[in-house]
């Protein structure tokens, strides 16, 4: 048994929405998602799904499937509260952002280069929030 299994980072986030079939098929979209597994229940609810990007992968499902569960929830169920973003390198992240701009996408924080100096690093950024309230930055390394 291999761990983790072929194909699998380490660390895969899961992201939960109110409709989650909605969200795959917009995150494709917007964000250029490859949509590699979707499992539906009978009701056609998503129950497992895995998308890829640039060799990152996330899960997304239904939220609220477990009954008795406060949790997993979207921000739109919560009040918009997160208790975390997710972060995507990209390739050209001005060209994403317009992109995600043309799906929809809410961008708070328009393109910027952040650099921290010779010895470190310098990026170009932008963060949006999906459908349903997730934060997201996009970044595309520059230096370093």
């Amino acid at each position: 048994m291999k761990n983790p299994p072929d194909g699998w980072p380490r660390i895969t986030p899961a992201v939960f929405y109110d409709d989650a079939g909605a969200a795959i098929d917009w995150l494709a979209d917007a964000f250029g998602f490859e949509v590699r597994e979707r499992i539906e229940n009978e009701q056609g609810q998503v129950v497992h799904s895995q998308l890829s990007l640039n060799g990152g992968l996330i899960m997304v499902g239904q939220a609220g499937l477990t009954p008795g569960r406060t949790y997993p929830r979207s921000p739109r169920a919560a009040d918009g509260a997160n208790t975390q973003s997710l972060m995507v390198y990209v390739d050209d992240a001005d060209a994403h952002c317009e992109r995600a701009r043309a799906a929809g996408a809410a961008i708070t924080t328009e393109p910027a280069t952040q650099d921290y100096g010779e010895d470190y690093w310098s990026d170009r950024s932008y963060e949006t929030r999906d459908l349903e309230g997730h934060y997201w930055w996009f970044v595309q390394r520059l230096r370093g």
